[in-house]
C-alpha cells in the first residue's frame, strides 16, 4: 500500500463515474453518500523483558449508503473499482424501493483542521520505538525492587477518508492517532497487584516517545500498583461516593452519554426519551459533547457523513437541552445533525456516537468535597463497566479507590464496584468541583459492534446514594 496521500479518484476510479453511480444509488432516497477510506496501523508490545509482538495492518475500501426514511441500504467493498461500485449500487438501492424521498440538505462545509495530517507511523523509526519500550521496562524495574513484571506498548495509526456527496462535493479528513501504555505488576510478601497508565491523542509520536512523558506514565502505573498492595476489602452498601476528575468521566460517558444519543431517543428506548427541556440532573450540572478540541482522541474535524464536528450542550444547569445526532436520526426527529455521525470503518454504517463527552466544573474545591464525605468511597480510577441503555443501570469496577470517614481519606480499598442508574445518579450529584479535567487519551467506545475512539472528562463530583459492591463492612 502506497505512502502517498490517499485519493481514490487518481488511480482506482474515475470521479465522474463514481458520482454517476452514487446518484443512481440514491435516486428517490432521502440521503446517502460514498465513503472512501484508507487506514494503516502499527502496534508494538514489549512484555517480560522482550518484544512480544509487532504488527502492521493496512486496509482500504468504500461504503455506499442510500437512506429512505428509517431504512438504510448499505454495501461495502475492499475493491475500489467501477465494477465493485456497480454491485454496491444494486444493493444500496434495495432500501430506496419506489423512491419518493425528500432529499436532505447537504452538510455545511468547513476548512477547520483540528490535528496534524502527518503520518505518526513514519514519525519515528522502528528501532527507536523498540528501544523506547526497552527503556520503559528498564526504568520501571529500576524504580522499585518489588516490580516483577512490566508491559509497555506503542500504537500509531493514520486514517484517511474522502466522502463524496450526490451534490458533487467531496470532504476529506486525515486522522492520526497515537498512544503509549504502561502496566506494572509488583509483589510484596506473596501478594501481587497491578497498575497501569497511558494515553495519547491525534498527535505525532515525538512527544509520547520523549522520556519525560513515558517516565511520568511509568511512575503513575507503579504508584497505582503500590497503592493496591495496601488495599483492604471494599465495604458494601449504599453510600455517598466522591469521583475524582478526568478519567472517572467514563462513568458519565457510559451511564448518561449513550442515553443522549439520537437513535435511542427517537426509538424511545433511552431512559431520557421524552424528557427534552426537563430537569434531569441536579442544578449546576452541565454536560457537553465536543468534537472540536484540538488534538484530542475523540475529536474529528468532520464526522463520517461530512458534517463538521461541534461543541454540543446536552445538559445545561441540570436541564436536558440536546441530543447527539447523525443525519438520518436528525432528519427523522426534525432537527439538525450535530456532527456525531461516526462509523468504525468503511465496512460499517454511521450512527450517532459520542466524541469528547464531559461535565463542566462548578464552584466547590476538591478538598471541601472530600471533607464533606462522612462515610463513603473516594474513587479516582476505573476499569471496565456495563450499562443497560434502556434504564441507564450501570456497574463499574474501581481500579483505585479509598475509604473516607468523617472527611478523612483512609486506606485504599480493593474490589469496589459502583452500582446505580444514570438518571438517578444525575439527580443525586451533591457537589461539583472546580477542577474539570479530560482523560489522558485512552478511551474506546463500543456500540452495536462498532468501536470508535472517544474522550471523557469531569471535575471532582460527589454523588449520593450509590450502591457499592464489595465485602461486608
Amino acid at each position: 500500500m502506497s505512502d502517498t496521500p490517499f485519493s481514490p479518484f487518481e488511480t482506482d476510479l474515475d470521479r465522474d463515474v463514481a458520482l454517476k453511480q452514487l446518484r443512481q444509488a440514491v435516486d428517490g432516497a432521502d440521503d446517502g453518500e460514498l465513503f472512501f477510506e484508507r487506514r494503516r496501523s502499527e502496534a508494538l508490545m514489549f512484555d517480560d523483558g522482550r518484544l512480544k509482538t509487532a504488527s502492521y495492518d493496512a486496509a482500504e475500501g468504500f461504503g455506499l449508503r442510500a437512506v429512505r426514511g428509517e431504512v438504510a441500504g448499505y454495501a461495502h467493498s475492499t475493491e475500489i473499482s467501477e465494477a465493485a461500485l456497480r454491485r454496491a449500487t444494486e444493493t444500496a438501492r434495495l432500501a430506496v424501493g419506489d423512491g419518493g424521498g425528500t432529499w436532505a440538505d447537504a452538510p455545511e462545509g468547513t476548512n477547520k483542521r483540528l490535528y496534524t495530517d502527518a503520518d505518526p507511523i513514519a514519525g519515528a523509526a522502528f528501532p527507536v520505538k523498540v528501544e523506547t519500550l526497552r527503556a520503559i521496562d528498564d526504568f520501571a524495574r529500576s524504580l522499585d525492587n518489588r516490580v516483577v513484571q512490566v508491559s509497555a506498548s506503542i500504537g500509531a495509526s493514520l486514517q484517511e477518508v474522502e466522502i463524496l456527496r450526490p451534490e458533487g462535493t467531496s470532504v476529506r479528513d486525515v486522522r492520526p492517532m497515537t498512544r503509549v501504555n504502561v502496566s506494572v505488576i509488583v509483589e510484596q510478601d506473596g501478594r501481587r497487584e497491578s497498575g497501569s497508565a497511558g494515553g495519547g491523542g491525534r498527535v505525532a509520536l515525538d512527544g509520547l516517545l520523549d522520556p519525560s512523558d513515558w517516565q511520568a506514565k511509568t511512575q503513575e502505573a507503579l504508584r497505582i500498583a503500590i497503592v493496591n498492595l495496601a488495599a483492604v476489602p471494599a465495604p458494601a452498601g449504599v453510600m455517598d461516593v466522591v469521583l475524582g476528575p478526568g478519567w472517572p468521566g467514563i462513568l458519565l460517558h457510559e451511564a448518561i452519554g449513550h442515553g443522549l444519543e439520537g437513535d435511542f431517543n427517537r426509538k424511545g428506548s433511552s431512559a431520557f426519551a421524552g424528557l427534552m427541556g426537563q430537569q434531569i440532573a441536579a442544578k449546576g450540572v452541565t454536560v457537553l459533547d465536543d468534537g472540536t478540541i484540538p488534538d484530542r482522541r475523540g475529536s474529528i474535524s468532520v464526522d463520517d457523513e461530512g458534517t463538521p464536528s461541534a461543541r454540543n450542550v446536552l445538559i445545561e444547569d441540570g436541564k436536558l437541552v440536546g441530543f447527539m445526532q447523525d443525519r438520518q436520526n436528525a432528519r427523522l426527529m426534525g432537527v439538525r445533525s450535530t456532527g456525531n455521525g461516526r462509523r468504525q470503518s468503511f465496512a460499517h454504517i454511521p450512527m450517532p456516537r459520542m466524541t469528547n463527552t464531559y461535565m463542566l466544573g462548578g464552584d466547590a474545591s476538591p478538598e471541601s468535597i472530600v471533607a464533606d464525605l462522612k462515610d463513603g468511597i473516594y474513587a479516582v480510577g476505573f476499569g471496565g463497566g456495563q450499562v443497560d441503555i434502556t434504564n441507564g443501570k450501570f456497574v463499574f469496577s474501581c481500579t483505585e479507590a479509598y475509604r473516607v470517614q468523617n472527611g478523612k481519606i483512609g486506606a485504599p480499598v480493593k474490589g469496589a464496584t459502583l452500582i446505580g442508574d444514570g438518571a438517578t445518579a444525575l439527580k443525586q450529584i451533591r457537589a461539583v468541583g472546580n477542577d474539570p479535567a479530560l482523560d489522558p487519551g485512552m478511551g474506546n467506545c463500543g456500540k452495536q459492534g462498532q468501536w470508535v475512539p472517544v474522550g471523557v472528562g469531569q471535575p471532582t463530583l460527589m454523588i449520593g446514594g450509590l450502591t457499592v459492591g464489595g465485602s461486608a463492612a
